[in-house]
């Protein structure tokens, strides 16, 4: 699949689950500030996106869990060393420019983008080949 074809593919998904038009869906929207996705939305988005490409996601492998409340990975509402380098470990899909720019715990939500979905579902497809 094309990178196209993969933003087709994860656009349907997200006009389905979150109910957003599909001129909301750019690689750079964010899921949660832009297109308003909730806890409960990321596990339906992730079980379609199982569906869709045919290949499993394990828990915490789309979306690392726990981040914000671990105090290694945060202190003071800041994302820490340790935390930026886990968050790259765990989620080479995700661009962490901002977030090293600026490591606000508030900004962890920011790298889960549309493109970051994009990237996941690559990376998957190309393993997987």
């Amino acid at each position: 699949m094309t990178r196209d074809e993969i933003l087709d593919t994860i656009r349907e998904i997200l006009v389905d689950a979150l109910a957003v038009d599909d001129d909301e869906v750019t690689p750079s929207a964010t899921l949660i500030g832009d297109l308003g996705a909730e806890s409960i939305d990321i596990l339906d988005i992730t079980f379609k996106l199982e569906q869709e490409f045919g290949f499993k996601i394990a828990q915490g492998e789309l979306f690392p869990e726990g981040i914000t409340q671990d105090p290694d990975y945060v202190q003071d509402g800041k994302v820490t060393a340790r935390g930026l380098e886990m968050l790259k470990e765990r989620g080479p899909h995700f661009d962490m420019a901002a977030l090293e720019a600026d490591p606000s715990v508030e900004n962890v939500r920011k790298i889960f983008t549309v493109e970051a979905l994009i990237n996941f579902c690559e990376q998957k497809l190309q393993a997987a080949a």
